[in-house]
């Protein structure tokens, strides 16, 4: 049981709620935001005093029927009860590293998709694996340490003239890595690549920082995507991002419908290669 980080989540999905989003009488105006704590524990059905010691990390673990019912007064999504599940210590938890290794079907498979951009990421997005059409839309992965090949590093510790590939949705993309790192973080506690990447996040961006304390942990699937490239101009395309569940990794696929113009420059940086253009 995490108790400082389930305090933290419990607070923080508490005070984004409003009286009249579970029925309730907004009445005065209230000093802070959110539902007051015993609003949350009636509608759990359980003591105002047992839920406010949850929140401020002295109570012993609480069972799955409380939790359902912290869960159900919170209005968490189905991602959402499953952490708190997670930090209350009521849910099976990783206390091994992340895996790093990629399946030979799959790194197969990146070489045999056509005009298909794909790369695999580690479950603290670490580039593991990707096809060439990746390394020319992107960057080319093989030039970099491992360290650099990190997304999260990229996005928010890179220096200002290192875009993230002049992507559409980079604050979307942002919010899925911290959400991403919290819920790595709660599988792999005692992993130091993911601690400790967490730590150098917190202590190199306070853009990361403010998003972390944020506490969220699901985002909105990223279905399209536009990159402007140094030589081919703007791409847009479709993402998909199937998950590896056995090692925890995701393959990340990005295409183009066919015969638009995003799919012919797809299959123009396809002829010309990574060595082309040099890398943003």
């Amino acid at each position: 049981m995490d108790k400082q980080e389930l305090g933290a989540f419990l607070r923080s999905r508490r005070e984004r709620l409003r009286p009249e989003d579970v029925g309730l009488p907004s009445g005065p105006r209230r000093r802070t935001p959110g539902l007051r704590r015993e609003e949350v524990a009636v509608l759990a059905h359980i003591s105002t005093e047992y839920y406010v010691r949850l929140e401020q990390s002295r109570a012993p673990r609480p069972s799955g029927e409380v939790l359902a019912g912290i869960a159900g007064a919170l209005r968490l999504t189905d991602t959402e009860s499953d952490h708190l599940h997670v930090l209350a210590g009521t849910a099976p938890t990783r206390t091994g590293l992340h895996r790093r290794d990629v399946r030979p079907s799959i790194l197969a498979l990146l070489e045999r998709l056509p005009q298909t951009a794909g790369f695999v990421t580690s479950a603290v997005y670490e580039v593991l694996a990707w096809n060439d059409l990746a390394a020319a839309l992107m960057e080319n992965f093989a030039e970099l340490t491992p360290e650099d090949r990190n997304l999260a590093r990229r996005a928010f510790l890179s220096s200002p003239d290192k875009s993230l590939y002049g992507i559409s949705d980079a604050a979307e993309f942002k919010d899925h890595v911290v959400m991403g790192l919290r819920a790595a973080m709660t599988r792999y506690p005692t992993d130091p690549a993911v601690t400790s990447l967490v730590e150098d996040l917190r202590e190199g961006s306070a853009e990361f920082t403010r998003r972390w304390e944020r506490h969220d942990v699901q985002a909105s699937p990223m279905l399209t995507k536009t990159f402007q490239h140094p030589v081919v101009g703007e791409i847009t395309v479709d993402c998909d991002a199937l998950t590896l569940t056995d090692r925890d990794q995701h393959l990340v696929l990005y295409t183009a419908p066919a015969g638009s113009p995003s799919a012919e420059a797809l299959a123009l940086l396809n002829v010309l290669g990574v060595e082309t253009f040099k890398a943003l």
